[in-house]
């Protein structure tokens, strides 16, 4: 039996994060490794250890293998354990490790070869009898000559990685071309491996996926099935288990095929296998996961079986602690991906500060996070933030416990999915189960406007009034008064306000102020008001005769961001603060003589030149951000008239790129 005693963790954010916590219960030592823009990350901070990898690109940093083994010899750690993304399915760093007498975590180099490239893996499933969707691969070249018979639509997929980078549909031969390029470059930076393929795309699909754990002593068992169908920008942002799709005898099937996948290539340690499942509940293999999954909690909370703990346990060349008969499957659990991202606006990336950030202790619920407090989410990488993992005795059960819980779930300072989630897992068709991987495409309208109705639905002259109390009650702290009002200050004399919530003018008047209560009339209608506690973020008042406890902070505007019933709202006194240019991304949208950029991020590529005719909707320029590659399309017929940027060039959001005429 091979000896663990300090495992380095080869990556970063929450996945870091949350084996760290398995370490320490388990009384191994951790050791973080952590690049320059992550000096102040959760995953450093919470480690045993650090070791810095420096400055620049990915594969400068966290896609360096020397730098993660001379961080794992110098700090003497017996064991690697790479998460998922980054190296995780890199056979080079398991080969590393062996050359440097270090345990990797996972299976060997040879099977990370073999099913982690997902065209040897479709071999390998064809070999073994297991159904697959046509598939096509090689150079773009080769892949363009074959242009006219391939199936369309048509999806491209990287080689070497998964988590839906450089993945896309293409429906039109005409589209081939670019999607090839822009998947090929997504692949090379995420993965370092610039390779693709093609395969074809199965319309209304459900995308199923089995966990698997395989040790060095023959044993092979499977911890049940994942449905992964909820989708958008081709990842995953709501997982479940059990599957609400497969009826028992096709999840057998289903459960079967995995297992024998991973005895017939002598699998070791975690892994995935995914499948493709079409309307009649027929399935296709899709790939191997040689890693662990994003999605892994889903099932650590249906079986109680501690994934990351099995695989140190057969990393150190013990049998699995359990068999097949002995998995406790219990209920039903919910995973919902939190990310710095606009679903408002295409869900692009929404990269800056988290003023606050508190997560809801609801029973039933589990966060995985990579934050724990006020920080900076950089455009550097994926824009995952958290996790929210959720259990029941049913689906609905399960839903529910999800929906309070996000209620509760602070994160203020950037926009983020979180109110889209709420919205997405209280649809009809998501609670019927009537879903495949366009429900967001097809609900994305539904799901805005229901958003938005639920803003509308709260009181916004009570989202005003508790702005004000926190307004007081924050300067009490500051100025350390005894009396809540004591700043009020020139209202003995001034008692009018206006109050800017969201866009919205609220006209306040104070007609009486003592103690820890004022009183008044908010939008003509009558209001009483009192302080109760104040506790960093979190405010307690009595607002006309009910409890309310809301969330604020402040911005780097100096706006304050108010949680009102799990809903975020942006207020400030306009008596006592000038109105800010509006630069937003949908003001700017209305001015048709300028292009610009919704977020930071690297010019990849620039589609025209000066002089140029475009029609709406043409892609002018991509930019990258947080590891994906967004297109930034002309809104209306014009002439290019200026490029303002450089391929290659950082630029922030609201940045020119481009003025037309």
């Amino acid at each position: 039996m091979k000896k663990i005693n300090k495992i380095l963790v080869a990556n970063r954010g929450e996945i870091a994060v949350r084996i760290m916590r398995t370490l320490k219960r388990l009384h191994i030592g951790s050791v973080a490794v952590f690049a320059d823009n992550d000096a102040q990350a959760l995953h450093r901070r919470m480690a045993d250890e650090a070791y810095p990898l420096g400055g620049g690109s990915l594969k400068d940093t966290y896609l360096n293998i020397q730098k993660i083994i001379d961080a794992a010899l110098d700090s003497g750690a017996d064991a690697i354990h790479p998460g998922y993304g980054f190296l995780s399915e890199n056979p080079e760093l398991a080969e590393a490790c062996k050359a440097n007498n270090l345990i990797f975590i996972g299976p060997d180099a040879d099977t990370m070869r073999l099913m982690g490239n997902k065209i040897a893996a479709r071999q390998v499933a064809i070999e073994n009898g297991i159904p697959v969707t046509f598939g096509l691969t090689g150079s773009i070249c080769e892949i363009l000559a074959q242009a006219d018979a391939l199936p369309y639509p048509v999806l491209i997929k990287a080689a070497a990685g998964g988590g839906g980078k450089g993945m896309h549909i293409v429906r039109r031969k005409e589209d081939l071309k670019d999607e090839l390029e822009r998947a090929s470059r997504e692949a090379e930076k995420y993965f370092g491996d610039g390779t693709v393929f093609v395969e074809q795309y199965i319309e209304n699909p459900r995308h199923i996926e089995v966990q698997i754990l395989a040790d060095h002593h023959g044993h092979v068992i499977h911890l049940g099935e994942r449905e992964c169908t909820i989708q958008r920008r081709y990842q995953k942002i709501i997982e479940e288990s059990p599957s609400p799709t497969l009826n028992e005898e096709r999840r057998q099937q289903l459960l079967a095929t995995a297992v024998k996948l991973c005895q017939s290539i002598g699998y070791k340690n975690a892994g995935t296998v995914e499948f493709i499942v079409d309307q009649d509940q027929n399935f296709y293999f899709l790939e191997v996961n040689t890693r662990i999954q994003v999605e892994h909690p889903v099932t650590e909370m249906r079986t109680g079986i501690d994934i990351v703990e099995e695989q140190i346990r057969i990393a150190r060349d013990k049998e699995m602690g359990w068999t097949q008969e002995m998995i406790p499957f219990q209920g039903h659990a919910l995973e919902l991906r939190i990310y710095a991202e606009d679903p408002e606006n295409g869900f692009l990336p929404t990269p800056g500060k988290v003023t606050a950030y508190h997560e809801p202790q609801v029973r039933g619920t589990r966060v995985d996070s990579s934050i724990d407090g006020p920080c900076t989410v950089s455009e550097a990488y994926d824009p995952m933030i958290a996790k929210l993992i959720c259990h029941g005795k049913t689906r609905q059960a399960a839903i529910e416990t999800a929906q309070h819980a996000l209620k509760e779930f602070i994160l203020q300072g950037l926009t983020t999915n979180k109110a889209y989630l709420w919205e997405a897992i209280k649809n009809p068709d998501f609670a019927d189960n009537k879903i495949d991987t366009s429900f967001c495409a097809i609900h994305q309208e539904a799901l805005l406007k229901a958003l938005n109705e639920s803003r509308n639905n709260l009181n916004i002259n009570d989202i005003a009034i508790s702005f004000l109390v926190y307004d007081f009650s924050k300067k009490r702290f500051e100025q350390q008064t005894e009396n809540v009002w004591e700043e009020i200050g020139y209202w003995r004399y001034h008692m009018n306000l206006t109050v800017d919530v969201e866009g919205k003018r609220i006209p306040v008047i104070i007609t009486d102020a003592e103690a820890h209560k004022i009183k008044g009339t908010v939008d003509d209608k009558p209001f009483t008001a009192e302080y109760l506690s104040h506790d960093g973020h979190q405010l307690k008042l009595m607002l006309n005769g009910r409890t309310e406890v809301v969330y604020c902070s402040v911005n780097d505007e100096q706006r304050t961001i108010v949680n009102f019933h799990g809903l975020n709202f942006c207020c400030y006194r306009t008596d006592q603060l000038n109105d800010a240019m509006d630069y937003s991304c949908k003001e700017q949208a209305n001015d048709k003589s300028r292009l610009v950029s919704p977020m930071p991020g690297k010019v990849v590529k620039i589609n025209v030149k000066e002089g140029d005719e475009v029609e709406a909707g043409t892609v002018m320029i991509v930019v990258e951000a947080m590891k994906m590659e967004n297109n930034i399309v002309a809104t209306a017929a014009a002439k290019v008239k200026k490029i303002l940027v450089e391929e290659g060039e950082m630029v922030d959001n609201k940045k020119r790129l481009i003025e037309l005429s």
